[in-house]
This record gives C-alpha cells, sequence and structure tokens, in this order.
C-alpha cells in the first residue's frame, strides 16, 4: 500500500472514528445523566440523533444505557473496519471482525475516559473554576472513575493524586484487557 492508500485509510479511521467518539459520549453522558441542555450535549444530540431515532423504535433502552446507540457505535466501527481491511486487501474472517470492533469500542471507551480525567486536570491548572460549558460535563463524565480514586487516596496538602491513580489503573486495564481481549480475537 502506497501513500495514498495510507492517507485513505487514515481518513477513513478519522472521519469514522470521530462519529463513534460522539457515540460514545452520548452513551456515557446518558449514563452519568448529564445536563443536556449544555450546549456541547446538545451538538452531541443533533449530529447523532438522525440515525438514532429509527433504531430506538426497534431496540429499547436497557436501564439509563442506551443499546441502540452501543449497537450504532458497533456497527460503525465494525463498517470502518471492512473498509479498512477492504483498501488494505487483507483477508479477514467475519468473527474476527465482529470481535475487533467490539474490543475497540471497550478501548476507545477507556481513552474517552483517560482523556477526560487528562483535560480535567489541564483545565483545573489553565482556568480553574472556568464557565466554560463543557466544565460540568467533564465533571460529570469523570465522576464514575474519580470518585472512588478520591476515596482511595485523598487529597493530601492540597495535592490531588486522584487523577495519577485514574490515569495509571486506565492504563493497566488497557494492558491487562484490552490487549488480551485482541489477542483472543486475533487467534479465531
Amino acid at each position: 500500500m502506497g501513500y495514498v492508500g495510507d492517507a485513505g485509510v487514515f481518513l477513513v479511521d478519522t472521519i469514522f472514528g470521530f462519529y463513534i467518539v460522539i457515540l460514545l459520549l452520548r452513551i456515557l453522558l446518558q449514563l452519568v445523566r448529564a445536563n443536556f441542555f449544555n450546549p456541547v450535549c446538545q451538538f452531541i444530540v443533533k449530529i447523532t440523533n438522525p440515525p438514532l431515532v429509527p433504531l430506538r423504535k426497534v431496540i429499547p433502552n436497557w436501564g439509563r444505557l442506551d443499546l441502540s446507540a452501543v449497537l450504532l457505535a458497533w456497527l460503525v466501527k465494525l463498517v470502518s473496519l471492512l473498509i479498512i481491511v477492504s483498501m488494505v486487501g487483507a483477508a479477514i474472517s467475519p468473527a474476527r471482525l465482529v470481535g475487533l470492533s467490539a474490543v475497540s469500542l471497550i478501548d476507545l471507551t477507556l481513552v474517552i475516559f483517560m482523556a477526560v480525567v487528562f483535560i480535567k486536570v489541564l483545565l483545573s491548572w489553565v482556568a480553574p473554576g472556568g464557565d466554560s460549558p463543557i466544565h460540568p460535563l467533564l465533571y460529570q463524565l469523570s465522576a464514575p472513575v474519580m470518585d472512588p480514586a478520591r476515596r482511595l487516596v485523598p487529597p493530601m496538602g492540597g495535592l490531588d493524586l486522584s487523577p495519577m491513580v485514574v490515569l495509571l489503573v486506565l492504563q493497566l486495564s488497557r494492558m491487562l484487557l484490552v490487549r488480551p481481549l485482541t489477542d483472543l480475537v486475533n487467534s479465531l
């Protein structure tokens, strides 16, 4: 594969990846009961509603988990992998494609949590207590991973080490959960 093929794979991965991140953010924001009147949430809803509205007629939610958004994220990832595999010219089994798309969604969810924690830490240094609409969303999105860490490692002398613990645990989860799952799927 040459330069053009590499550029094509990059474009497919970037465009599909952006939409998958938006879908995963919608799922996570629903799970943490974020304020959907927030402008960032409104953008996410507007960009994801067109394919989700028809899917919701067929696939119900499971508690607070939006199963139609989960299915759509998985399908978009599956389609992006199919396109990339066909561009590269590789042969891959359908079971492996299905598994890799699911494992990559798990990995991407962990990466989203890592990015949220990292951005939250950066913003606390640069613009503490800012009025940006992203501040409350970052707080809500990071709460499921930060709250247990704060109970485990309380602030010491005004220094909060819990983000470092969370980032460490999330990275270890990627190594000890995602990598073995990827190896398992690749053996199919």
